[in-house]
């Protein structure tokens, strides 16, 4: 089916075209602000996608509604009327974050948070009200809601965000709620016969102190041996699963994952890196990405996932723009060969977009010498500009080898948080293998950057490869609101015998990287002031001394999608 045609040029939509900041190819609505994603799922052809959203203007408002959004391709999105507007008793004040369940005899449902007249968090049921329209524009909330009311002993604004229900061979349905006692963050677990009638377990399936408030979790099966995705309701699988537990933290506004395996006849989770209060916790990124939501996807096996990447500048920005908000670009993810983290990478659909391609092999960087005196004058020599391709829109794919890494640095016992790592060994500071890796949406003179690399370490013998992404140079605005952040992962790899891959897709105010392949993932956010649009350049670099090869680099133009208003709605 075709997607429509945009609406006129007096429309939302056309009428923030031309904001620099305003992507290209990541979902927004055509105005106000938006949040957390909810409830996405396929359904009779046409993907779903819902989120927070204030419908009557750029800032946060107590009172949410579901936006709505149809698409065949999650990629070209139609914009709907929102679905759930706080109009009841127990969701007077806020509809909140929720999940999609497609029951047998596909028919979808939506559970979501409430916030009610006492302000009262309490979950919710809703349904289609017209199972044959397409787009499922208008939805029912149940005559008995809420389904699951404030736990004893919780604070009544400690509890929400439902996950996707699951269903298990004694025919009972499943679900998580967020909360917390005190400190710690608890995954409530309950159990009912028709999704109506809860009932809440004695014990949580997981929890875990100092952890804060779990927000939005999620969780899904993962296959040990296959990047497809699997149903969150699989029962009595072909071949062996575990689970992931993705939540929220709102003290530290990421989103952290544990994989474990789950035991339905004993309902306990048993996770094999219970480490969310450690720097070495499992992050699905490292940067810009809060209350992520995952579902399946019928039509090409995999699982998908999209989180919110928040603001970083004013109040005052979000109204002269008129929209705050953006969503990551959806990944597919799946588990790691090694079992031990997950794997995330754009979906093919994007493909689609595609316009100019450039392409070269073997190019080598030298490397610079030890640098005396001013950076600025020496670093152009480490660079190679990619041309032919829209630096403000594109999808950039690299890989770098070495020769004698035996000639690493020593890195400081004493540095365990990648973070600082990458602080302290920021994107100008010369090292011997590294920096190394992309400047994205840099402007002519260099004054404007935003910088993703890696550096390579020796570290009790073993090699130890670190991923950043400076933020520090990235606009040239002076605001005490600018984001100047600095974000660091580790690389789980070996350099010695494995390339370091760095796949980035750039979107005028928005980059997201993947190195190794989806092991390691940062997006940021960022405001160029110079690098905008046809002034943004692109450059591969290394400011190390020590030579490093591109084995291969490809890069694309990236068109922009189709963000469309459905015709009733205009």
């Amino acid at each position: 089916m075709s997607i429509p045609s945009s609406s006129t040029s007096e429309s939302p939509i056309a009428a923030v075209l031309e904001q620099p900041y305003r992507t290209g190819f990541h979902f927004q609505p055509p105005q106000n602000w938006m949040n957390d994603p909810n409830g996405q799922m396929w359904y009779n052809g046409v993907y779903h996608f819902f989120y927070q959203h204030n419908p009557f203007g750029p800032l946060f408002d107590i009172r949410m509604h579901w936006g709505h959004s149809v698409s065949y391709d999650l990629i070209n999105w139609i914009h709907l009327d929102p679905a759930f507007a706080p109009t009841e008793p127990f969701d007077i004040n806020g509809c909140w974050s929720g999940s999609a369940t497609i029951l047998p005899g596909n028919k979808p449902i939506m559970l979501y948070t409430g916030r009610d007249t006492q302000e009262r968090q309490v979950q919710n049921l809703a349904v289609p009200k017209d199972l044959s329209d397409p787009y499922l524009k208008e939805w029912v909330k149940d005559a008995g809601n809420p389904v699951i009311n404030l736990p004893e002993g919780i604070q009544s604004d400690d509890f929400r965000d439902p996950t996707t229900a699951w269903i298990e061979e004694d025919g009972k349905w499943r679900l998580l709620v967020g909360s917390k006692r005190d400190r710690t963050g608890i995954a409530f677990l309950y159990h009912s016969d028709d999704l109506v009638n809860w009932v809440k377990y004695d014990t949580p399936l997981h929890q875990a102190p100092e952890t804060g408030i779990w927000e939005c979790p999620d969780y899904f099966p993962v296959w040990v041996d296959s990047t497809m995705g699997v149903d969150t309701s699989v029962v009595n699988p072909s071949k062996e699963v575990k689970h992931v537990l993705k939540v929220s933290l709102i003290d530290r506004f990421h989103d952290y994952y544990m994989i474990g395996k789950y035991s339905p006849e004993e309902e306990h989770y048993v996770p094999e890196n219970d480490d969310l209060t450690q720097i070495s916790g499992l992050r699905l990124d490292y940067g810009r990405f809060y209350a992520s939501k995952s579902f399946f996807d019928p039509v090409k096996i995999r699982r998908i996932t999209m989180a919110w990447v928040h603001e970083t500048d004013s109040d005052a920005d979000f109204i002269a723009r008129g929209w705050a908000g953006v969503q990551s670009f959806p990944r597919s993810l799946w588990l790691d060969k090694n079992q031990k983290q997950l794997l995330q990478w754009p979906i093919e659909e994007i493909e689609t977009l595609y316009g100019n391609q450039v392409s070269f092999q073997n190019k080598k960087l030298e490397g610079l010498r030890e640098i005396e005196g001013s950076f600025q004058n020496k670093k152009r020599e480490g660079l190679h500009e990619i041309e032919g391709i829209t630096a403000s829109q594109a999808d950039v794919k690299i890989s770098f080898k070495f020769d004698n890494l035996e000639e690493a640095e020593e890195l400081d016992p004493s540095l365990v948080d990648p973070k600082l790592i990458c602080a302290k060994y920021h994107a100008t500071k010369q090292g011997k293998f590294g920096p190394f890796g992309l400047l994205a949406l840099a402007s002519n003179d260099l004054t404007e950057q935003t910088a993703i690399y890696f550096r390579i370490f020796k570290k009790n013998g073993r090699y130890v490869v670190v991923m950043c992404s400076d933020q520090s140079q990235s606009s040239k605005k002076e605001k005490e609101e600018s984001d100047k952040t600095f974000y660091g992962a580790f690389l789980d790899i070996d350099p010695q015998q494995d390339e370091i891959s760095l796949r980035t897709l750039i979107d005028h105010s928005i980059v997201e990287s993947f190195g190794g392949g989806g092991k390691s993932c940062i997006t940021s956010r960022v405001y160029p002031s110079l690098a905008i649009g046809k002034d943004a350049k692109l450059f591969a670099f290394n400011y190390g001394t020590k030579s490093v090869m591109i084995s291969e680099m490809n890069a694309w133009s990236v068109k922009s999608a189709q963000m469309s208003i459905e015709e009733s709605n205009v």
